[in-house]
């Protein structure tokens, strides 16, 4: 029997009472994985490589401060 087989055959166990977490498990398990683009692989490693060499900036503060921080270098 697969999994996918023993899991319809489980629900058909659970009471109505407990089904609301059972759905909210399996919706969240149905979302597909996201494949990163290629910006997104591109930071992965600039960030790894920074880790990696000890460079890049550390902010310390709250996130509040670093996001006045970012908007006050765009203008």
């Amino acid at each position: 029997m697969s999994y996918k087989e023993l899991a319809k055959n489980l629900i058909d166990q659970i009471p109505d009472s407990k089904m609301y977490y059972i759905v909210a498990y399996l919706q969240g398990a149905a979302v597909p994985e996201e494949i990163p683009n290629a910006d997104t692989i591109e930071a992965i490693a600039e960030v790894k490589e920074m880790i990696k060499t000890g460079s890049g900036q550390h902010f310390q503060g709250t996130a509040e401060e670093f996001t006045d921080m970012l908007l006050s270098e765009e203008t």
